[in-house]
């Protein structure tokens, strides 16, 4: 049998392997990526989530020196990107960069398009919608929490505050997170899964390779030489195997026997009538004799 079946046998299962173990790292990773993700903006959104209650009896007391330094000390913490506090107008009241603090927000920012992309504001926003994932300025990625301070109670009734009580929110809490850390265990998790398909793949197609082989490549080569040896009139081994390719070698054997069988019958005939026409010839030639005698 030519090596020209078992190559593109073998080609083809490695290639349909390789797809198959391909589309699933894919699938898995993409997975591994959204769960990981989903876990840290919940965990960074309960987070916003403390920073509010943290800031909550500096608020109600006016007690901006307080606020400033709780604002100053999240921002000074590692993979804090930036922190700030912003009104309902958008004018940032307290922030970690104090070079941005009574400046007002874009509202085609990352961090409040979502809110703004309508003729009204939305105030009502849910744990995953609060999260925006973009560049910042200084070419970093940043996962940016915007959690909105709702107007409590307390908040409109204290003396110093002039929030009405119909007023929904009194401001944002806006914090942005550095995604390095997140990046490294997603390029960690990805070298891992790269370096187990590998593997999974030169196993799986070793294996694959190694039964077909065994099971379909060899078989039908010794079937293959035994009907050559067949056509050719010798003998040659019979593969002795208990399925369709042992059957087709019993086969061929019996459809050769026929063969030889019918081959033979018709020498005979041949050589029957080679005899008969021979005959005649002879009386003829006796005949002739006696007549010229």
């Amino acid at each position: 049998m030519s090596n020209r079946f078992a190559a593109k046998v073998t080609l083809q299962v490695a290639l349909l392997v390789t797809g198959l173990i391909l589309v699933s790292a894919v699938f898995l990773f993409s997975v591994i990526k959204t769960n990981m993700i989903n876990d840290t903006i919940r965990h960074e959104t309960d987070l916003a989530d403390t920073i509010i209650k943290a800031t909550r009896y500096a608020m109600l007391k006016d007690d901006r020196i307080t606020l400033d330094n709780i604002i100053s000390n999240v921002g000074e913490q590692k993979y804090v990107e930036h922190v700030r506090i912003f009104n309902k107008k958008g004018l940032i009241m307290f922030s970690s960069r104090h070079d941005e603090i009574n400046r007002l927000v874009d509202k085609k920012d990352a961090g409040c398009i979502a809110c703004h992309n309508g003729p009204a504001p939305d105030t009502q926003m849910g744990r995953m919608e609060q999260a925006r994932r973009y560049i910042n300025d200084r070419g970093k990625h940043v996962l940016a929490i915007t959690a909105p301070i709702y107007n409590e109670p307390d908040c409109s009734s204290a003396a110093c505050h002039f929030h009405l009580p119909g007023q929904k929110l009194v401001g944002t809490l806006d914090i942005g997170f550095s995604e390095e850390s997140l990046q490294q265990a997603l390029s960690s998790m990805s070298r891992m899964l790269t370096i187990f398909c590998v593997i999974v793949l030169a196993l799986s197609v070793g294996g694959v390779t190694g039964l077909l082989r065994h099971n379909v490549i060899t078989p039908i080569k010794e079937l293959t030489d035994y009907i050559k040896c067949a056509e050719l009139g010798t003998s040659g081994k019979e593969p002795q195997y208990k399925d369709e390719v042992g059957e087709a070698a019993q086969a061929v054997r019996r459809v050769a026997g026929r063969l030889n069988d019918a081959l033979a019958a018709l020498e005979a005939v041949k050589g029957k009538q080679a005899e008969s026409e021979k005959l005649p010839n002879d009386k003829t030639r006796k005949l002739d004799g006696s007549s010229s005698g």
